[in-house]
C-alpha cells in the first residue's frame, strides 16, 4: 500500500537524493499521519465517552498528540527542504531535527496530563462497563497503527529521516499501548480493581518514555555524534586507493541535516611528489566522494617523508613505545629534524575520547620517557589528537 501511494503521488520517486523528492516523501508521511490520527482520535473519543473508559480516552488523546506531531513533522520537512541562503549558507536541514525535538515535547506533555487523569481514576476506584464497540474500535486502531508503523519505517529508512523514524517508533508504541487498553477492557470483567485507571497510568508512562527517547536522540544529533563507521571506512578506502596518497587522518564530518554532510580530512602525500599532479588527484577524489557518498569534502595535504629508511625506523620505534603505554593509541604526521647532538621527533598522538585529561598527560610523559630511553639525543614533541 505504501509503495503504491509513493509511486502514484510522488513524481520521480526513485531520485531520493533530490531535495524536492525527499520533501515529497516527508509530506506524504506527514499527511498520512494527520489523516489517520485524526480519524482514530474521533473514533476513540466517542468510544471512550460512551463507555466512560479513561484508558480509551487516554489513548484517544495520545492519537491527538500524534496528529500534532505529524503537523510539526510536515512543517519541519517543508522547512528543511528550503535552499541555502545568505543567513543559512549550509541550508535548513537541521530544522528537521528541531521539529523532532518539538514532537518529543508534545508527546511528553500529553503523557504527563494523561498520567494525572489516570491517577485520579485509580484513586476514585471507578469501574467501567465492558463494550464490544470499544473492543472493535481498539482492534481497528491497532491495525491502523501497525500499518502506519510499517509505512513510516519504510519512508524514514528510504530518505534517512530522523523525524519520520521517530513517528514510526511512536506508532509501534501505540500498537502496544492500545493493546494494553484492550487487555484492560477484558480484565475489568473479572477483577475488582480499577484496571482501567491502572492501565491508563501505564500507557501514560509509556507515552512519556517514548517522548523522552525521541528528545534524547535528537539532542544527541544536535550536539554532534561520531560519524557513521561505514561512511568513514568508505571515505578512507576511496582516499587510500588513489595514487600518491600514503595515509589519511583527522576525518571530521559535520551534519547539517539529512543529505547535507560536509567533511574535512588530512591526506598524507610524499614531500617530494609532483604538487600539481597530487592536487589533481585530490581534486578528483573530492568530486568522486561528493558524487558517490553525497559528502562535500575538503582534503588537506600533509607532506611526509616516504622511503626514508631512517625516518621509517624511528617512526616504528616511536609507535612501539606508544603501544607499550597503550595499545589503542596511534600516531600520524611523523617527522624529524636531524642533528648531530639533538634529534627532534615530532608527531601527532591519536588518543580515544574516553581517555581523561589527567590520563593523557601521564601517558604523554611516559611515552616521551620511553622514547628518550632509546637514545639520549631524542627530543620528543607530541600533539595530542582525539581518535574517532
Amino acid at each position: 500500500m505504501t509503495k503504491f501511494l509513493i509511486s502514484k503521488l510522488i513524481k520521480n520517486h526513485k531520485a531520493i537524493t533530490e531535495p524536492g523528492v525527499r520533501a515529497a516523501y516527508g509530506k506524504l508521511a506527514g499527511g498520512l499521519g494527520i489523516v489517520c490520527n485524526l480519524v482514530l482520535f474521533v473514533i476513540k473519543f466517542i468510544a471512550g465517552f460512551v463507555s466512560g473508559s479513561v484508558a480509551v480516552m487516554s489513548d484517544a488523546f495520545n492519537n491527538l498528540s500524534d496528529m500534532g506531531s505529524s503537523v510539526v513533522s510536515l512543517i519541519g520537512t517543508i522547512a528543511a527542504s528550503q535552499h541555502a541562503d545568505e543567513e543559512h549558507p549550509f541550508g535548513h536541514g537541521r530544522f528537521e531535527y528541531i521539529a523532532s525535538l518539538i514532537v518529543s515535547f508534545i508527546i511528553m506533555m500529553v503523557g504527563f496530563e494523561l498520567l494525572r487523569s489516570s491517577l485520579d481514576k485509580v484513586l476514585q476506584g471507578e469501574q467501567v462497563a465492558f463494550s464490544w464497540m470499544t473492543v472493535a474500535v481498539l482492534v481497528f486502531s491497532m491495525l491502523v497503527k501497525l500499518w502506519m508503523y510499517v509505512s513510516n519505517r519504510y519512508i524514514g529508512k528510504t530518505i534517512q529521516s530522523m523525524v519520520i523514524r521517530a513517528a514510526a517508533q511512536d506508532s509501534l508504541n501505540d500498537v502496544f499501548a492500545t493493546g494494553a487498553v484492550l487487555v484492560a477492557a477484558f480484565l475489568g470483567l473479572v477483577l475488582p480493581w480499577p484496571v482501567d485507571g491502572i492501565m491508563g497510568m501505564l500507557i501514560s508512562v509509556l507515552i512519556m518514555f517514548a517522548g523522552f527517547g525521541i528528545a534524547r536522540d535528537t539532542i544527541t544529533v544536535l550536539l554532534g555524534t561520531p560519524p557513521d563507521p561505514v561512511l568513514v571506512e568508505q571515505i578512507y578506502a576511496m582516499l587510500l586507493q588513489r595514487e600518491g596518497i600514503e595515509g589519511v587522518h583527522d576525518l571530521i564530518i559535520h551534519d547539517y541535516g539529512p543529505g547535507r554532510r560536509m567533511a574535512s580530512v588530512h591526506a598524507e602525500v610524499p614531500v617530494d611528489g609532483d604538487i600539481v599532479k597530487i592536487h589533481e588527484v585530490i581534486d578528483a577524489t573530492e568530486k568522486e566522494i561528493q558524487k558517490e557518498l553525497g559528502v562535500h569534502i575538503v582534503i588537506h595535504m600533509d607532506p611526509i617523508s616516504v622511503g626514508n629508511e631512517k625516518v621509517e625506523a624511528l617512526k616504528q620505534m616511536a609507535l612501539e613505545c606508544i603501544h607499550q603505554v597503550n595499545p589503542v593509541f596511534g600516531l600520524h604526521d611523523f617527522r624529524i629534524t636531524d642533528g648531530e647532538h639533538n634529534i627532534n621527533l615530532i608527531f601527532d598522538l591519536e588518543v580515544p575520547y574516553s581517555i581523561k585529561p589527567a590520563e593523557r598527560v601521564k601517558a604523554v610523559a611516559e611515552i616521551k620517557e620511553r622514547i628518550k630511553a632509546q637514545d639520549s639525543r631524542f627530543s620528543v614533541v607530541i600533539q595530542v589528537d582525539d581518535k574517532i
